[in-house]
């Protein structure tokens, strides 16, 4: 019984089929990418919106939302490349060994993941809080895996790489429920400061802001020649210190002025040359 050979395939024929399969494999590659970068996208914006109905830590909200979107573009990256037929454990094994190398590349990027997750453990500042940090202060907007987001008090908006913040000093000064507010009041040394210390104390007293312990409290600072410097303390919310010391300031001056305190003024003296009468040069006689 003769045996029928199978159909012989011309190379242009094995091309096309190549170039077909190819091409589709491509097409679809694209449009998973483009899915999985739009979906990784609009899950960030939904997860961000689920998490603030939930009573979470306003510092972790947008790590998490950060999280989802990664996750998402890792499970994308992974489908397109098993499009052009690369084996998932093969890839694996070849991430596993670029790891150092990428490591050791990217040291300083690195570094700032790792400040930020000892950032995010620790907790020397949250979402909110107004610091001071690597030279910059402002109130802190998002603490994320790079860096850290900060509005200054001219609303501008400042990025700086965790592991700056991280190795410097860092000052937070909207932790502490209370804070002091301090402030220099300069009056004429003529005055009784007895009666200057109690008129400040008062008018700090009755300032809005103010709370009752501790008190406040009115004591010279510097003795000058013709003025006393006068240190005004009061303590007050943390949150409304700026609007604490401009109206305590404004209170105080007008206080002041209603008990007739005087303020501090420049005297001018005048100059006395103590020079011998024979040192004078006496004008020339007219000609």
């Amino acid at each position: 019984m003769a045996v029928t050979p199978p159909p012989q395939t011309s190379f242009v024929e094995t091309m096309e089929v190549l170039l077909v399969n190819s091409g589709l494999r491509l097409v679809l590659a694209v449009v998973i990418l483009s899915v999985g970068w739009v979906g990784a996208t609009w899950a960030k914006r939904w997860t961000e919106a689920g998490l603030r109905r939930l009573p979470i830590d306003a510092t972790l909200k947008p790590l998490l939302a950060s999280l989802v979107r990664y996750a998402i573009l890792l499970i994308t990256m992974i489908l397109v490349l098993e499009q052009f037929g690369v084996q998932i454990a093969s890839l694996i094994a070849v991430l596993a060994g670029a790891g150092l190398a990428i490591g050791l590349a990217m040291q300083g990027t690195l570094s700032n993941v790792a400040a930020g997750l000892m950032l995010l453990i620790l907790r020397p500042f949250r979402v909110g809080h107004f610091i001071e940090a690597a030279g910059q202060s402002g109130t802190v907007r998002e603490i994320g895996l790079f860096t850290t987001l900060m509005t200054t008090r001219d609303l501008v908006y400042v990025s700086i790489p965790n592991s700056a913040i991280f190795s410097a000093v860092t000052i937070n000064y909207t932790r502490e429920p209370i804070r002091r507010v301090r402030f220099a009041v300069t009056v004429d040394i003529a005055n009784d400061l007895g009666k200057v210390a109690e008129v400040i104390e008062r008018s700090l007293a009755a300032n809005k802001y103010a709370v009752a312990s501790p008190p406040a409290s009115a004591v010279v600072d510097q003795l000058l020649e013709y003025s006393v410097v006068m240190s005004a303390r009061a303590h007050v919310r943390s949150l409304d210190y700026w609007a604490a010391l401009h109206a305590m300031q404004l209170e105080v001056k007008a206080a002041l002025a209603g008990a007739d305190i005087l303020f501090a003024a420049t005297r001018q003296a005048p100059v006395v040359r103590n020079e011998p009468a024979s040192d004078i040069t006496a004008p020339p006689a007219p000609g």
